[in-house]
């Protein structure tokens, strides 16, 4: 049988740890020579010697999607090490504080924007202009949120960022179409990684939003990961500027027996 992404090589902001980790560590399993970065270098290796467990190779980028230069050399260091760009996951994000917005400070919204937002168009800006230098063609895909489609109480500096990411997405989509280069996003609700934890790790909290999921549970990081990889596969090659919500039915209405 053959694999989802054989022969094609692959980028991953936010590969440490989460959604990014099982996302480099699928796309290894389907035949893919995955590149991936983040800030943190120990759960870096981590990720690659998982990438390896999976008889893939792979190169791990010590890298700040919100520096353009670092996200440039990213790309650069990609291409000097395979060749060539197919595909992309525009991956990294923080959570940043959560706090009414007339709390919110321009230190808290800078650093959000810089990586949720700003991140998303600078990848998206060395990816498809490599994508481009290559002939066209390729796919890449965003990571927003659920809450890039409706609004959450004392996050507004986040969701105005994931908000931002499916205007980019969007726009990008049309843009490249004609170089036949597909743009998506993803959008998750809950996933059990650590920036969940984080934010809904208080159990009066975690209660409170596992009762916005029907499903009756939160999600898993290999789960979004799957629809990362039909994104990026050919079996999705009629779709671009499109989201999909894996969101265990937040977006369709409260859990009716929470």
């Amino acid at each position: 049988m053959s694999k989802e992404l054989e022969n094609k090589v692959a980028l991953i902001t936010g590969g440490t740890t989460g959604i990014g980790r099982d996302t480099a560590v699928l796309f290894a399993k389907e035949g893919a020579r995955v590149v991936f970065s983040g800030r943190r270098e120990v759960e870096g290796n981590e990720t690659l010697n998982l990438v390896r467990a999976e008889g893939g190779d792979g190169l791990f980028v010590k890298s700040d999607a919100s520096k353009s230069v670092e996200v440039e050399s990213l790309v650069q260091k990609a291409v000097e090490k395979y060749g060539r760009l197919d595909v992309a996951f525009n991956n990294a994000g923080v959570e940043g504080k959560w706090v009414p917005l007339i709390e919110q400070t321009e230190e808290n919204w800078d650093q959000v924007h810089g990586i949720n937002l700003k991140g998303v168009w600078l990848s998206m800006k060395y990816e498809i202009r490599q994508m481009l230098k290559q002939g066209g063609g390729g796919a890449v895909v965003n990571m927003s949120s659920v809450a890039g489609l409706i609004g959450a109480a004392g996050a507004g500096v986040y969701v105005a960022s994931k908000h931002g990411v499916l205007g980019l997405t969007k726009s990008a989509a049309i843009e490249y179409a004609p170089h036949g280069i597909r743009v998506n996003a993803v959008c998750p609700a809950v996933i059990e990684t650590p920036m969940a934890e984080r934010a809904f790790g208080e159990p009066a909290v975690a209660k409170r939003m596992l009762s916005l999921h029907p499903l009756g549970r939160f999600g898993k990081p290999m789960e979004v990961a799957k629809a990362v990889l039909w994104l990026c596969s050919d079996k999705s090659s009629f779709t671009t500027g499109q989201y999909i919500g894996i969101d265990g039915g937040l977006l369709i209405g409260p859990n009716p027996d929470a």
